[in-house]
């Protein structure tokens, strides 16, 4: 769940379990992986419109996290190719972003079969950690 890709940076990389019973199991776990993290990499499956609010509560939880309270945060709107999935604008609404007020964010929209995304969110991750952020 957590990785370190250099000496100086440790992201922490989350996937939404599909029950919230399931996630709540593996928090205990999870908390290993807080201390010096800088980055939270959120999936979310943007085609997933019935637990998009649990989305928006386990994301929120983990901001609340006194020891992520610095970190950085690169949400991954997943699952584009498929219909109905919801574009970066409306999953920003869903999630609740704008109420980030004091940490740094940005949403892509990806689609990981096709590698689509992925690069341009590790890019700006890469980039804002360089410039100090998290």
């Amino acid at each position: 769940m957590g990785f370190r890709w250099s000496d100086k940076h440790q992201v922490l990389v989350f996937k939404l379990c599909f029950l919230k019973e399931t996630s709540q199991y593996f928090w205990p776990y999870w908390r290993c992986y807080f201390p010096n993290t800088q980055a939270i990499i959120y999936v979310v499956d943007s085609s997933d419109t019935d637990r998009i609010g649990i989305a928006k509560e386990e994301f929120h939880a983990i901001l609340e996290e006194d020891e992520l309270k610095g970190a950085i945060a690169l949400i991954f709107a997943n699952k584009q190719d498929l219909p109905g999935a919801l574009d970066a604008a409306a999953v920003t609404e869903a999630l609740e972003l704008h109420k980030l007020k004091n940490r740094q964010w940005a949403i892509f929209k990806t689609c990981a079969v096709k590698g689509e995304g992925l690069f341009e969110g590790m890019d700006w991750l890469s980039n804002t950690l360089k410039s100090g952020g998290g």
